[in-house]
C-alpha cells in the first residue's frame, strides 16, 4: 500500500541496537532477543535487513558503546547506515539504498523509543513508506530525572498512537513480534 511506485519489497530496520545505546534501556535482555528473532526469521525468508548505526558525543565511532550490541551480529551482505541525527533518513544513505532494494514497508525495531525510534518511524511515513513498529522489540532509557514519563510508559505511549498514526496511501501500525508477517502487508 505504500505511495512508493514499484517498491514491493519489506526490509527490517534495526536502529541504533549500540551498546551504550541499549547498556541502561527498559527491558534490554528482552528486546534483544525480539530483535533476534525477527533477524533470524527475516534472513530464512530472504527479507532485506538494513542496520543503523547513530554517531555522537555520547555515541563516539569507533568506542565500545558505538558498537552495535555483540548478540546482534550484521551478516556480511546486511548494509550498516551511519546516521548522526534521530531520523535513519536524514542526511544518510538510507533512502537510495532502500530504493535500490526495492523497499515500501519496514518493520521497524531498536532504540531510543523517544528519539531515533519515533524520529524515523515519521521519517519514514512522510517520505512514503509503510513504516510498522514492533511493539516489543524497541526500548530506551529512564529519562524520568529530565521530566519524562518512565521508560514502560513511553513504550506504551509510543506503540499507542503510532497504532492509529495515518496517513494517506500509507499504513502507519504496530504489531508484535510473534505476528510479524514480511510477506503480507498488514
Amino acid at each position: 500500500m505504500t505511495t512508493l511506485l514499484h517498491r514491493l519489497n519489506t526490509a527490517l530496520l534495526v536502529v541504533d541496537m549500540q551498546t551504550g545505546a541499549v547498556a541502561a534501556a527498559y527491558h534490554r535482555n528482552d528486546v534483544v532477543a525480539n530483535i533476534d528473532r525477527l533477524i533470524q526469521k527475516a534472513r530464512a525468508e530472504g527479507v532485506a535487513i538494513v542496520w543503523v548505526q547513530h554517531s555522537d558525543s555520547q555515541l563516539a565511532k569507533g568506542t565500545d558503546d558505538w558498537r552495535l550490541v555483540p548478540e546482534l551480529i550484521p551478516a556480511n551482505a546486511e548494509p550498516i547506515v551511519e546516521k548522526t541525527h534521530g531520523d535513519a533518513f536524514e542526511d544518510t544513505i538510507l533512502e537510495p539504498l532502500l530504493a535500490e532494494l526495492g523497499v515500501g514497508r519496514l518493520i521497524i525495531v531498536g532504540a531510543q523509543t523517544d528519539f531515533c525510534i519515533r524520529s524515523t518511524l515519521h521519517g519514514a511515513l512522510v517520505r512514503g513508506y509503510d513504516a510498522i513498529l514492533v511493539s516489543d522489540a524497541h526500548t530506551t532509557e529512564d529519562q524520568t530525572a529530565w521530566g519524562a514519563p518512565p521508560p514502560a510508559q513511553v513504550i506504551a505511549h509510543t506503540n499507542l498512537y503510532w497504532t492509529h498514526q495515518t496517513a494517506p496511501g500509507r499504513i502507519a501500525a504496530t504489531v508484535p513480534t510473534a505476528k510479524v508477517d514480511f510477506t503480507v502487508p498488514l
